[in-house]
């Protein structure tokens, strides 16, 4: 990279998204905003409370609920008002809770205080986020393919169901078998009605669409809410104490403690001496080089989704800036001590899907509203979750609903994820696969497959699935901290491994990029060169030779 091109993709993408700045409110003016908003709030509250409760019990009350709150709200408002893809959700994820509790459990023994530690983490983080965007290696998402966006998902849902198994076993532990046992009731009641909204509102076609579609968008809100209530309807349920969500003060830290270095509320002393020593704000910096690999592919692959070919989108997209920004909330994130957002999955897709205005008779997807009011009112509510009144509320919901949302968010992803159709493949019947019109398409595609090509199907499968479980693998361990590293390496295998595996042409119908061209198109930086006294944008050929 040559001096000149120095920060050139991000002034491209600033310079291309803003004149759609004002139209991004305009174009808020629509009926599928407020229906949007409400979805996305929900889609992204509920899960971000389940790992409130995760970190809360992993790193002894250090993080919780309202750190997560105000991490997502943070991260809604500056991303629907600042980012150049405002689509894009972004919030507390699975993958930085196990980050998280993971360097609380190495760094405790060393008597190193986390909340500094943290925030040298994250220091660290945004300054490589900003060198990542500023030198134009954003670009290098190319080399992501389906494989890798495949395996994260199957390795996120087995997380999350591990997850949920952890929640229901400390019932039992902590609260005894009457606990235990009610709290596994309620959380499969959970997900007969979660899944089972899902199921009637996609599968059935009982009632109008709009009727279907209901369900499916506000079905585990709604279980999540009557069964808060359920487990005080009385009668045998007085019998079993169930463990609820802890809570703490309106707009508070969780915890003011000087032995874990939050001793002054939101903001964290965090320059070296009484604070921190030296050595550890320098043993800071592998961690932040791990989280950097983990946010580099998840974040991007999180705004790759919200852009895939299924939405009619018409705006730029962003992928420079939005790193950049990114790496600004980091550094806030760990100035006042709470758990650094990044872009979800499958929040991020799910968000472009609730704003997909469909033809009423086809159902084909005309357009999106491509705005920035839904993502910034959502950021705004998840503040105001940090009121009393609303807090008081959160305590009420039983551990045992968060295992049951656990449960649901994993076993929905891997229903619907790639890894776990291909193998559900393997059980189907070839009759009903090769005349069932209702036969899923990836069955279909798969089943097309020549006899003599299928053993190159069936190895590429098991490198998924090798992936996937060491991923998971080792998150069981100490060295979870380094599970972002794992990823990356399965990365560099699928572009540059698997080739000498697999046959090339073979490969390239099992494998393929995460999004379209016209997506791709827009990581690439452009360089600025005089034509007739006049500025024109031309594709640089030394990034895309290195790429090819």
């Amino acid at each position: 990279m040559t001096l000149r091109k120095l920060g050139r993709g991000v002034y491209n993408d600033i310079r291309a998204r803003i004149p759609y700045y004002l139209t991004d409110f305009s174009d808020a003016y629509n009926y599928r905003v407020i229906p949007s908003v409400i979805f996305i709030f929900f889609t992204n509250l509920l899960p971000a409370i389940a790992f409130a409760q995760d970190m809360f019990d992993r790193t002894d009350n250090a993080y919780g609920v309202n750190e997560v709150l105000m991490s997502s709200a943070i991260a809604g408002v500056v991303f629907g008002l600042f980012s150049g893809q405002p689509l894009c959700i972004v919030g507390v994820t699975g993958p930085i809770a196990i980050f998280s509790y993971t360097v609380y459990e190495l760094i405790q023994p060393r008597g190193t205080p986390y909340f500094p530690f943290m925030c040298w983490i994250y220091l660290w983080l945004m300054a490589m986020h900003f060198v990542t965007a500023l030198c134009n290696w954003v670009s290098f998402l190319k080399i992501i393919s389906n494989f890798s966006c495949e395996v994260f998902g199957f390795f996120i849902c087995i997380v999350y169901c591990q997850k949920a198994v952890q929640i229901l076993d400390r019932q039992f532990s902590e609260h005894g078998p009457a606990s235990g046992f009610c709290s596994v009731m309620v959380s499969l009641l959970m997900v007969i009605f979660g899944l089972g909204s899902t199921v009637f509102g996609s599968e059935l076609h009982y009632f109008r669409p709009w009727t279907r579609k209901f369900f499916v968008d506000y079905g585990v809100p709604l279980a999540v809410i009557f069964f808060t209530g359920f487990v005080h309807f009385g009668g045998y349920l007085d019998d079993a104490h169930l463990a609820t969500l802890p809570t703490t003060k309106a707009f508070a830290p969780t915890i003011n403690s000087a032995e874990v270095g939050r001793a002054h509320g939101w903001f964290i002393h965090f320059w070296p001496g009484d604070n921190i020593s030296v050595a550890d704000v320098f043993l800071a910096i592998p961690y932040a080089i791990l989280l950097t690999f983990l946010f580099y592919f998840d974040h991007n692959v999180s705004s790759l989704m919200c852009q895939l070919k299924d939405f009619p989108l018409t705006k730029p997209a962003s992928f420079h800036w939005d790193f950049m920004l990114l790496g600004l909330t980091t550094g806030v994130a760990g100035i006042l001590g709470i758990p650094a957002p990044n872009g979800l999955i499958p929040q991020a897709p799910l968000h472009t899907s609730s704003l997909v205005v469909h033809d009423l008779q086809s159902g084909k997807a005309l357009s999106v509203v491509e705005q920035r009011v839904t993502n910034t009112l959502q950021g705004a509510i998840t503040f105001v979750m940090m009121s009393g009144p609303l807090l008081t509320v959160l305590g009420l919901i039983p551990q045992a609903v968060l295992a049951g949302l656990f449960f649901i968010m994993g076993m929905n992803g891997l229903h619907d994820g790639a890894v776990v159709n291909k193998i559900k493949y393997l059980f189907a019947d070839p009759d009903y696969v090769a005349h069932d019109p209702r036969c899923p398409q990836l069955w279909k595609e798969l089943h097309s497959i020549p006899k003599e090509k299928k053993k190159w199907f069936y190895i590429y499968l098991l490198l998924q699935v090798i992936a996937g479980l060491a991923e998971f693998a080792i998150t069981l361990t100490k060295g979870a901290v380094g599970f972002p590293g794992v990823l990356m390496f399965f990365a560099i295998c699928a572009r540059w491994v698997w080739p000498r595996i697999i046959p090339k042409e073979d490969l390239e119908y099992l494998d393929g990029p995460v999004a379209e061209e016209f997506i791709i198109k827009s990581l690439e930086v452009h360089s600025l060169k005089k034509s007739d006294g006049l500025e024109e944008s031309v594709v640089s050929k030394e990034l895309g030779n290195n790429l090819v």
